[in-house]
């Protein structure tokens, strides 16, 4: 007979085993996972970056951001012991940074399209005075503040190191993808093409973008009050639950920790942001 005490010993063997085994499978997963996260976090973080001409240090941004995505969730864990809310701060640390990004992109552009009827003045007055084209924008670079001098600035470097002028405009249409950008480009490659008063055509993009943007201004006041309207009927449910919850805490701790208190936040959650959306949409007019 074998002792009972060996029957022990094996199962207890094949168990470690079987958790080392597996401890070794979840690892190399957890590694490849995680180099793969980084090598798609830093591409897109030093593309992105350099879109918008802001030079750092993609690595030490990666570890900033996973420290982020580990730490502040477990410390939330542990300080409030919800599950739930740990959870949630973690899928919003996910989805900051793009949607930060997307801000900053937006903004910069913007600022771009502002600047560009001024520069194309610039433009037209130095090729009025007998400058080439490539002078006109050099004084451009010299004279009008970032982001329009930094995008010209690199169109030129391009220009310096032999790239053809019809694809360093190419490059720059593709960084300022905006209506208003794409009109200078065409009408700068026709001038080179067919000729023609160049500097008469960018005085007059200048005056219609101009007028444009004066349009969307009188929009974006006329409209302003809808846009509050939406942060203010998004907002006020969830300051009321905040509220609710200091002056009726049994009551309200139904809805943080009950299934189907949950299924009502997320319904909240849901049918509010639909309403965010649809209001924006109606007051966003695009000239």
């Amino acid at each position: 007979m074998i002792p009972s005490s060996v029957y022990y010993l094996a199962a207890v063997g094949m168990v470690f085993i079987a958790a080392t085994i597996l401890g070794w499978v979840a690892f190399n997963f957890f590694r490849q996972s995680m180099d793969r996260y980084r090598a798609t976090f830093t591409e897109t973080a030093r593309a992105n970056m350099a879109d918008m001409f802001l030079f750092v240090d993609v690595g030490q941004l990666f570890y900033i951001n996973l420290g982020a995505l580990i730490v502040l969730p477990s410390f939330t864990w542990l300080l409030t012991g919800d599950l739930l809310t740990a959870v949630g701060l973690f899928v919003t640390l996910l989805v900051i940074p793009p949607y930060v990004y997307r801000r900053m992109r937006k903004a910069r552009l913007k600022r771009i399209e502002n600047q560009l009827p001024d520069g194309l003045t610039m433009i037209a007055a130095g090729l009025r005075a007998g400058a080439s084209t490539q002078i006109a924008i050099q004084a451009l670079v010299k004279e009008q503040p970032p982001p329009l001098s930094q995008e010209f600035e690199l169109f030129m470097r391009e220009q310096r190191i032999g790239t053809d002028f019809d694809t360093a405009l190419d490059h720059m249409e593709q960084r300022l993808p905006i209506p208003d950008f794409h009109m200078v480009a065409s009408a700068m490659r026709i001038s080179r093409e067919v000729g023609g008063n160049l500097a008469e055509t960018l005085e007059t993009l200048a005056d219609t973008l101009r007028r444009k943007s004066m349009m969307e201004g009188k929009i974006d006041s006329l409209t302003a009050q809808g846009r509050m309207q939406a942060i203010v009927m998004a907002a006020l449910p969830f300051f009321l639950m905040f509220v609710l919850s200091f002056m009726e805490p049994e009551a309200m701790s139904k809805l943080y920790t009950t299934p189907i208190g949950w299924s009502v936040l997320g319904f909240i959650v849901v049918w509010v942001g639909l309403g965010f959306m649809f209001i924006r949409k109606i007051v966003s007019i695009d000239v």
